[in-house]
């Protein structure tokens, strides 16, 4: 977008005194600077400076313990592009505002490859040179809770006032108790040009699914679901409740997934994973080996914090072990059934607390591994894969830091800059971590042993 166009824009809406400037960090923070509207220039012109340590802070915000982007560089600033996506409007604060979206590269002009996004660009940038676009679609889901009390609780119903106690698949009560939240949701969505599709009342209480329809862009397709994210939260907060996009929230509960679905396509728009039939091609079979090739180092992409893990249990509706298969949602790689025409890759890793720059990167950089190097997957799994004897992802979150670290083909994918980044923002959050001790602790042991 050009700096006309979002001066045009900004004139269509004179109430927005207010920009957000941000970029995304690799936990999927957004942070950046609150603007006044008649710098938008200086925004889409790539005039505005942030550190370039913001992109590697910890959960809390806090800065990584001998990160070389504070200490040996006296916190460098870096530059922020513009990414090209339209001004965002957010009404869901005390005024009408806008969010702009940015990314990150150096004084000397080069794109920084600590960034996230830029990462996921370098992805398809070597799809591109295979002439071959990648398609993707993500389904989010997510809890909305009642965040009165110090820990979260299922939200009492808008239409009777009863707080929500069993679980609702697919509900279409609890869908029309939570009527004018969605639909602020679905028309926040419009406006921000994120193409929701359907919704539906997912296992746990409380708890939604969105679906995003597929875009031939990867980029727009992670910008739509990290806008989605920071909207729903604005809006659930709004309506007096809140909503959290965590693994694991309650422990009895069903988990969160972000599950990605792709194809590709090639110069002409042919889906190359359609051969007609069931099966899909060759080239199908290569992705699938890529990705079961790499999912174990990749799981902390997939699974980034130590709630993450929660989810990933057998028998919970959440791949654990490294498995694909035709129509099977005990597997971590699933074959849709459907049109051939439609052929495509469901990846199910992924929890919703997932950076969506990293999961795609980790995703579609695994795929083209395997296509690059024609590898061929194991066999696909038959009947319910938590029954039987296979490899299984890394069981916890240090484990997964050691994978990503040892990793044969993690710089195949991202930059050895953004892999020091990661492995040391998580190591930080680790060791903080293992030194809080639990409620549950106190109370199991404390004066038990």
């Amino acid at each position: 977008m050009q700096t006309v166009d979002a001066t045009a824009w900004l004139a269509e809406r004179p109430e927005i005194e207010t920009i957000f400037a941000c970029i995304c960090d690799l936990n999927g923070v957004m942070r950046g600077k609150r603007v006044p509207a008649d710098q938008a220039e200086k925004i889409v012109s790539g005039g505005l400076r942030m550190p370039l340590s913001l992109l590697g802070m910890d959960i809390w915000g806090e800065d990584i313990e001998g990160n070389e982007l504070v200490w040996d560089t006296g916190d460098a600033d870096g530059l922020c592009d513009f990414t090209g996506r339209a001004l965002s409007p957010v009404d869901w604060t005390s005024r009408p505002a806008a969010f702009a979206q940015l990314w990150m590269r150096q004084e000397n002009g080069e794109p920084f490859t600590g960034d996230p996004r830029r990462a996921l660009d370098m992805v398809v940038e070597r799809f591109k040179a295979i002439g071959l676009t990648p398609v993707v679609a993500t389904e989010l889901e997510f809890y909305v809770v009642d965040p009165s009390g110090r820990t979260p609780q299922p939200p009492c119903s808008p239409v009777t006032g009863k707080r929500l106690d069993s679980d609702g698949a697919l509900s279409l009560d609890e869908l029309q108790h939570f009527d004018a939240f969605l639909n602020e949701v679905y028309d926040a969505c419009a406006a921000q040009g994120i193409p929701a599709d359907a919704a539906i009342s997912e296992n746990g209480a409380g708890q939604f699914e969105i679906n995003l329809l597929h875009v031939d862009d990867p980029l727009k397709a992670a910008d739509d679901a990290v806008l989605f994210k920071r909207l729903v939260r604005g809006i659930a907060r709004k309506h007096g409740f809140a909503a959290t996009f965590m693994a694991k929230p309650y422990g009895d509960r069903a988990g969160s997934g972000m599950h990605v679905h792709f194809s590709l396509v090639d110069d002409e728009g042919r889906n190359v994973f359609d051969n007609g039939g069931d099966e899909g091609t060759e080239l199908l079979c290569h992705a699938v080996a890529g990705l079961i090739r790499t999912m174990q180092e990749n799981t902390l992409v997939f699974a980034p914090h130590e709630n993450s893990f929660r989810r990933l249990l057998p028998g919970s509706h959440a791949p654990s072990s490294v498995a694909w298969g035709y129509e099977n949602r005990t597997v971590a790689i699933r074959i849709p059934g459907g049109s051939p025409k439609a052929r495509r890759i469901e990846h199910r890793v992924a929890g919703a607390d997932a950076n969506p720059y990293l999961v795609l990167a980790s995703i579609l950089g695994g795929a083209l591994l395997g296509i690059e190097g024609q590898w061929e997957p194991p066999a696909p799994i038959l009947g319910d894969a938590y029954s039987q004897t296979l490899e299984t992802l890394p069981p916890d979150w240090a484990s997964a830091i050691e994978a990503f670290d040892k990793g044969p083909h993690i710089e195949q994918i991202y930059s050895k800059r953004l892999k020091r980044m990661f492995i040391q923002c998580k190591l930080q959050e680790l060791r903080r971590f293992t030194r809080h001790v639990t409620d549950f602790e106190y109370h199991s042991y404390l004066e038990a042993v």
